[in-house]
């Protein structure tokens, strides 16, 4: 058993202050104010050092976009056709990327990493921790959303190639055509499973039907059209974010908007909507057109407007400043307290894995981050120790 004790803990709802935390079997055990330190437990002294949840990026390329290579050796966009369901993140994460190490290193446990905006449907995304051997140890949910692209990104790479979608009105009707083409692909294959069922419960009249022809793009779709697989809709100017809304509302999918880079405008509108937002990074320069309008400013006003909000970087290795971008949306008008839950419990709660991170909850996975300060102090918080599943990942001084 380990014991974290004497820091200040934020879980993050809730601020204890000289707490501990037991750990036993990779999960958190208990946590207060008045936890008893068992005998013979390892201890560890946390005084004067805070002591939250791992933290969680929402939406990033890591490994995908791998660390430290050029860019001809990028798994992230497979940009053949604009429309790859089917393919996933899962199958080009690399647990040797650098990045990994430097995710650690930042507090930062558990990361959400998906195919790039380069294609309309560009993939799976996979939840993974940030240590482990293998993905397959790594991993906490595959797949963990469908990410699709609007605006600049899709139109640009295939309107170069002569194909469609070229323009925004191209790439919106493809959207439609797919989603419809999924919409019969799943009735056809009901129809086909209640044939073969009365084939074999002996139907009078019924015979087994020719074996249905499995798509594997549509299977992946129709998965989203029965809302078992949240859609995750990539766009930054509001027009983009009003078509990502018309067509989740038209195909009654499980929305998550990504970046909403200009959400600001219009933070009523998608309050409205209950589609909650993965904004940021907070740290961009204005490196294209759609971006002209970015203001730090939007995590809060969102925020503010009763939108649920997580931070995220959009990143690979630069994912290790999730803390960074949480602290300027905080010194840009975010709640403090909105912000710090950007980054653990909120983006746990989107992505569907808040029952296992993203808290410190009895039951919950031991991933635990020591910082010498609060995390959003960025001059001053530098991460002490990091555990994963109860195991220490990272210390920045002695292990003792």
């Amino acid at each position: 058993m380990l014991a974290i004790h004497g820091g200040t803990i934020l879980t993050p709802d809730v601020r204890i202050e000289k707490g501990t935390i037991l750990v036993e079997g990779g999960t958190v055990a208990a946590v207060g104010a008045d936890v008893a330190v068992p005998r013979g437990a390892e201890k560890y002294d946390a005084s004067g050092r805070y002591v939250l949840p791992g933290l969680v990026e929402a939406h990033c390329h890591v490994s995908l976009f791998a660390d430290g290579i050029d860019a001809r050796f990028y798994d992230g966009n497979e940009m053949t056709d604009p429309v790859t369901p089917h393919v996933r993140a899962l199958d080009a994460v690399h647990p040797e990327d650098a990045a990994f190490a430097d995710l650690r290193e930042a507090g930062i446990t558990t990361v959400s990493t998906s195919p790039g905006s380069g294609n309309l449907i560009g993939g799976q995304h996979a939840i993974v921790k940030t240590a482990g051997r293998t993905v397959d140890e790594m991993l906490v949910r595959a797949p963990g959303a469908l990410k699709m692209a609007l605006g600049e990104n899709p139109k640009r790479v295939y309107g170069e190639q002569k194909k469609a979608p070229s323009t925004r009105m191209g790439s919106a009707a493809v959207l439609r055509e797919w989603l419809t083409r999924a919409a019969g692909y799943a009735e056809k294959k009901a129809r086909h499973a209640e044939k073969e069922a009365a084939a074999l419960a002996g139907v009078p009249g019924s015979a087994r039907p020719e074996p249905f022809d499995v798509d594997l793009r549509l299977e992946v779709l129709a998965g989203a059209l029965r809302r078992e697989l949240p859609v995750h809709i990539h766009a930054h100017r509001a027009d983009d974010i009003m078509t990502a809304v018309r067509i989740a509302d038209e195909f009654h999918l499980d929305c998550v908007l990504i970046h909403a880079t200009e959400g600001y405008k219009i933070p009523d509108v998608i309050a409205k909507t209950g589609y909650p937002c993965i904004v940021g990074p907070v740290l961009f320069s204005r490196m294209k057109l759609e971006l002209r309008d970015l203001r730090p400013s939007n995590a809060g006003a969102l925020a503010r407007a009763g939108v649920q909000v997580a931070i995220q970087t959009d990143e690979g290795s630069a994912t290790r400043y999730l803390a960074l971008n949480a602290a300027v949306a905080a010194s840009e008008g975010m709640d403090e307290g909105s912000a710090l839950r950007a980054i653990t419990r909120t983006p746990a709660e989107i992505l569907r894995i808040s029952d296992r991170v993203g808290s410190l909850e009895v039951g919950k996975d031991a991933d635990i981050a020591v910082f010498s300060a609060h995390p959003l102090d960025v001059a001053h918080s530098r991460t002490e120790r990091v555990w994963i599943g109860g195991r220490l990942v990272y210390s920045r001084g002695p292990a003792v």
